[in-house]
Order: C-alpha cells, then sequence, then structure tokens
C-alpha cells in the first residue's frame, strides 16, 4: 500500500514566515518518525537560498495521521542547509529544553477573512457590525460565524491526534481561537504549527482565509489577535514558592527586547495598552491582571504558589518555536 506523507515546514519570508508543503509517496510506510526520509527543496522559490544553491533539506520531527487523506500524514520538518546545519529560518532549532522540563500552553486568537469582501465574515461591505461584546463565546447566526467550519477544524486536529484542548468565539466578529498544550517546548510549538497547517487548509474548502496579523483592522476599537503563551517549568510546578515565580517575571522585565523581538511582527498596533493589553514600551506583571504583561493566574496563587505563568505579549503571527526558546532562555537565567 502507497501512504501520501505531507512534508510541512517555514518558509523565509520576513518579518513572518509562512507555511509550505509538499507530499511525498511511500510504499509500506511504517507510520513512524524514524522511517520519514529526509527531503530537500529548492529555497530559491521560499526565500531561503540562492538561486545558484538552492538546496535545502527537511529534516522530519513530528509526525500524525493526516485526517483529510486516506492512507496520508502530516510531517512537521525543520530546515537545514545542505551541509545539515540549521537554517537562519528555523526557529526551532533555538529551543534549549533538552530535558522537556517545561510545559506550554499556546492560546491561538486569529480571524477569519473573506478574500472577496476582504473582511472578516460578519462585517457588512464597506462597514462594521455591532461593537464587540457580542461575540466572545457566542451563539446564533447574528454573532457567531462560520462555525461549521470551525467545528471541521477541531474535529481534525483531535482525529490527527493533536493536543488540541479547546476551541472559542473570541471578542470580535469573525474572530476564533484555538489552545494546544504540550509537555515540551518543542512539541507544543509542533502541535501549534501542525494545527495552523490544518485550518489553513480546512479554510480552503470554505473560501475563507486565516489573518494571522495582530491588528488586522487597524486602528480601531476592535481587539486584536494574540497567541498567549502559558508555561512553567519543575520549579514553578513543585516548589509553591512565591519568590520563584517573582524572580521569574522580573527577568522577563529585564529582558524587554529578547521576547519583542520574536513575539511577532506589527505587535505595536495590537500591544497599546487597551484591549486587554500592556503597552510594547511597558512591562508589568500581576495576579489576574489581563492587562498586564505577564499574568499570574488566581490558580496559581490559589494551589499554593504551583502552576504557570501567561505571557500575553505574544502575537497571533508570532513563531511558538521563537517564542518558546525566548521564554525558555529567559525562566532558566531567573532561577
Amino acid at each position: 500500500m502507497k501512504s501520501k506523507l505531507e512534508y510541512i515546514w517555514l518558509d523565509g519570508y520576513k518579518p513572518t514566515q509562512s507555511l509550505r508543503s509538499k507530499t511525498m509517496v511511500r510504499k509500506d510506510f511504517s507510520g513512524k518518525l524514524e522511517d520519514c526520509p529526509m527531503w530537500s527543496f529548492d529555497g530559491s522559490s521560499t526565500m531561503q537560498a540562492e538561486g545558484g544553491a538552492s538546496d535545502c533539506l527537511l529534516k522530519p520531527v513530528a509526525i500524525i495521521p493526516d485526517p483529510d487523506r486516506s492512507n496520508g500524514y502530516l510531517v512537521m520538518t525543520e530546515v537545514l542547509n545542505a551541509d545539515g546545519t540549521p537554517h537562519e529560518s528555523n526557529g526551532r532549532a533555538t529551543i534549549d529544553d533538552d530535558d522537556e522540563d517545561f510545559w506550554f500552553g499556546f492560546e491561538q486568537e486569529y480571524f477569519l477573512w473573506d478574500p472577496e469582501t476582504n473582511l472578516p465574515p460578519g462585517f457588512p461591505p464597506g462597514g462594521y457590525p455591532p461593537p464587540q461584546g457580542p461575540y466572545y463565546c457566542s451563539v446564533g447566526a447574528k454573532n457567531a460565524y462560520a462555525r461549521s467550519m470551525i467545528d471541521e477544524h477541531l474535529d481534525q486536529c483531535l482525529e490527527a491526534g493533536l493536543n488540541v484542548e479547546g476551541i472559542n468565539a473570541e471578542v470580535a466578529a469573525g474572530q476564533w481561537e484555538f489552545q494546544v498544550f504540550g509537555k515540551s517546548a518543542a512539541r507544543a510549538a509542533d502541535e501549534t504549527w501542525l494545527a495552523r497547517y490544518l485550518l489553513e487548509r480546512v479554510g480552503e474548502k470554505y473560501g475563507l482565509a486565516i489573518d494571522w496579523h495582530p491588528k488586522p483592522l487597524g486602528d480601531t476599537d476592535w481587539n486584536g489577535s494574540g497567541m498567549h503563551a502559558n508555561f512553567s517549568n519543575g520549579a514553578m510546578r513543585e516548589q509553591g514558592k512565591e519568590e520563584v515565580f517573582t524572580k521569574i517575571c522580573e527577568q522577563f522585565g529585564k529582558n524587554i527586547e529578547r521576547h519583542i523581538s520574536v513575539y511577532g511582527a506589527h505587535n505595536d498596533q495590537r500591544l497599546t495598552g487597551k484591549h486587554e493589553t500592556q503597552s510594547i514600551e511597558q512591562f508589568s506583571y500581576g495576579v489576574s491582571d489581563r492587562g498586564a504583561s505577564i499574568r499570574i493566574p488566581i490558580g496559581t496563587v490559589e494551589d499554593g504558589w504551583k502552576g504557570r505563568l501567561e505571557d500575553r505579549r505574544p502575537a497571533s503571527n508570532a513563531d511558538p518555536y521563537k517564542v518558546a526558546a525566548a521564554i525558555v532562555k529567559t525562566t532558566k537565567e531567573a532561577l
């Protein structure tokens, strides 16, 4: 029997990378990651190489069943140079979490986008729907849009074995969110990218694009989109000390540029101090504070200072590999 392996990677476009993929057909494939061969592609067509030396390599790092193709698999890969070293566009290679001590949960917000109207579904041509308020976690045709597509995406993620923990309609019309959790930085990021890929592909069926921009509606009174990063390591989960969390938050405050530089392009349009954000020019942390840069969940405090932190600054278009790498580095420095 022949299997279809869809190799997925991130291209070299700046300031925001895009997903790419191509299909390999294999006979008698085992379905195991170790049996996925290294592959190559034309990097000159993806802003990752020059035409005179265009070969880049695809190293498989995760595999899941393809929920939309018989005998199919989705293979997440990282890009290597022809000599086997990590390509400069490879954010996954920068993660220092070899012992898998870190757990991550990414809250991925996004807007659905109608290519014909150049607006989200629910927005009338040339105008706006009623102000935000009734759309968050909404039900009904006046408030919730494209639910059938969202449900199909969730079903595909679960069928593929991705650890998607939930979905909800967000505060703006046509805006949604899904959440991914993983017990390692790389795994959580792998699964977030695979869930993004499935969302883009499901959207093809419905004629809807996905807009990952953190503020696609410009300077309006509509929320932007983020990718809040929830994280913990062993010390945060087990020690039960307030000072552990204070040290981490203070260390984040000393390394603002390290984080903001990889938290997504155009994030200044979203981090304004309004719409449940802290200004990009300021840093703050606080218990249960959704207007802070880092929120300390009330559950962490009530559990005896055992739990997680939520960095609310990453934008919806941020690379979860690079976000995780920065968080791991700063947290290790703090402790």
